[in-house]
């Protein structure tokens, strides 16, 4: 017998609401998280348009992974989801509700610590039916290049990640996660972070508008010309600092050496909530990012169903 048979699901026990900018159109948006009854599993509902049409948060929902996860349904989309997903998973809530007012979610500080403070505020509430786990039977694995998730089976949810941009400033990492309960304190504040080479191309591309040092770690590791990273930290609205300076260019000191691999393992809970199961089983992931992450939750899909 499966020791997590009697597991029952939860849902939110009143509605939190989150305001700011999305990262990459720069609009503000509000959501609010409500309460949803058992079964439900996660759902956007664009409130800004007519008929209010809705978007089930599923893997096979996503129509791009670059730069961040979209889900799109009913001729809509909401994009960046991943944070919010990460905290709802992490949090324990199988069911809720998110009405949101425009495409794209709040960046909030480019982590999902917002969000586990406002539902740790409300807490939750069980429910009558049984959470839906899935423990593989096998070893399940997706590779695609460097990138590779593997699933060993197991009687409960780890994660050992590493990254290695081959970066004089981010190079390998590792961090490992042992337990959900261990997501609020050490990885939920991680924040999302950007190579300095990217931000010029993300910014002649429209996208980043609402980034700035306040939400995300910037990695400078090549070094460019004075007035390139002039026009960046202007365009990012931050203080302008000597190109000839290497490293991080923070607003606030790292939270762990280790917090950019901290905030691939929370974009990949992110991502993996999309399964609409909780896992049993040992995740390893080198050198996870969206893309990849969403190939292997629609492979997991494959054997929930199967």
């Amino acid at each position: 017998m499966n020791k997590h048979e009697k597991t029952k699901q939860r849902t939110l026990k009143a509605s939190i609401s989150l305001t700011g900018k999305g990262l990459h159109t720069g609009l503000p948006v509000t959501i609010t998280l409500r309460p949803a009854v058992e079964n439900y599993g996660y759902v956007f509902r664009r409130i800004d348009l007519p008929d209010a049409p809705t978007i089930k948060c599923h893997a096979e929902n996503v129509v791009s992974t670059d730069r961040s996860t979209t889900l799109s349904s009913n001729g809509v989309t909401v994009s960046t989801v991943e944070h919010c997903m990460a905290a709802l998973y992490a949090c324990g809530i199988d069911n809720c509700l998110i009405d949101i007012n425009n495409s794209e979610l709040p960046i909030l500080d480019g982590s999902s610590a917002e969000y586990v403070h406002k539902i740790k505020q409300v807490n939750t509430i069980r429910q009558t039916a049984d959470r839906e786990y899935f423990t593989p039977k096998n070893i399940l694995e997706y590779s695609d290049g460097y990138a590779r998730l593997t699933l060993i089976p197991d009687n409960q949810f780890s994660i050992e990640l590493d990254i290695n941009f081959k970066s004089p400033i981010l190079g390998k990492q590792y961090v490992q996660l042992n337990s959900l309960s261990e997501f609020a304190d050490k990885f939920s504040p991680c924040r999302t972070f950007v190579f300095i080479k990217e931000i010029q191309e993300l910014l002649q591309r429209g996208l980043i508008k609402g980034g700035c040092l306040n939400n995300a770690i910037v990695i400078y590791d090549e070094q460019i010309k004075q007035e390139e990273l002039n026009a960046i930290a202007d365009t990012m609205s931050v203080e302008r600092q000597s190109a000839e300076k290497l490293g991080y260019i923070l607003s606030r000191p790292l939270l762990f050496p280790n917090e950019p691999a901290g905030h691939k393992l929370l974009d990949l809970i992110g991502d993996l909530a999309l399964t609409g199961h909780f896992i049993n089983g040992k995740i390893i992931a080198h050198c996870p990012g969206h893309r990849v992450n969403n190939m292997f939750a629609r492979t997991l899909i494959h054997e929930i169903t199967a």
